[in-house]
């Protein structure tokens, strides 16, 4: 959510309503001294924390030729997704690795699994380099009994994307996934419960496609 006060506090208040604790921290992802003070926060409140979803992101640069990219939209792009997933596992990964258990999902883009003349640039190349960070990781750290795995969605309908995406345009979209409709943030949800579960305890370095089908067409 961002930094949208009131959508977090919307999702607190659910997990509080079914019985479990939580709290919401702001901080700017891509600046390590802050994600260090909301970590310390998190753990001072809730505990250590086990389980990592660094789903941080964003585009700032819309699709378009690579030479009308703006250094500004380049730089946003791998900021707010590549260096905040760096950042944002950095400072967890030594508790982590000192307990010898964990769990880090990361949250990349199906724009970053196949190439698309109208993707924009930065974001593919950020969400790509999401995956190998995953991956690469995953071999570094399976010794420590922490796994880390990817979810690469394709476009959700976020209450975001509801706003941006035309009834037109979504129909085209829907008509290009093998199973007929848009994704929900439900989609992303499930795979990440299942990601963290003991069911998925053999599982590490992979990417997972939420994306209908589209990612094979």
């Amino acid at each position: 959510h961002g930094r949208d006060v009131a959508a977090l506090s919307t999702v607190r208040e659910s997990i509080e309503r079914s019985g479990g604790r939580a709290i919401q921290v702001l901080a700017d992802t891509t600046k390590f001294d802050e994600i260090e003070a909301m970590r310390r926060q998190i753990e001072r409140e809730l505990g250590p924390i086990e389980i990592l979803v660094a789903n941080a992101g964003g585009s700032y640069s819309p699709p378009g030729p690579l030479e009308d990219t703006t250094e500004e939209g380049w730089h946003a792009s791998v900021e707010s997704n590549l260096t905040a997933t760096f950042l944002t596992i950095k400072s967890i990964l030594p508790g982590m690795k000192e307990r010898k258990a964990g769990n880090i999902i990361t949250i990349s883009s199906s724009a970053g699994r196949r190439p698309h003349p109208r993707s924009p640039i930065p974001y593919a190349a950020a969400k790509a380099g999401i995956q190998i960070l995953t991956q690469d990781l995953a071999a570094q750290v399976g010794p420590y009994g922490i796994r880390v795995n990817c979810i690469a969605p394709e476009t959700i309908l976020t209450d975001r994307n509801k706003e941006r995406i035309p009834e037109t345009q979504r129909q085209m979209l829907i008509e290009a996934h093998p199973i007929r409709r848009l994704g929900m943030p439900e989609d992303v949800a499930r795979a990440a419960l299942f990601l963290a579960s003991d069911e998925a305890g053999w599982i590490t370095g992979i990417v997972l496609d939420v994306a209908g089908g589209a990612t094979m067409v």
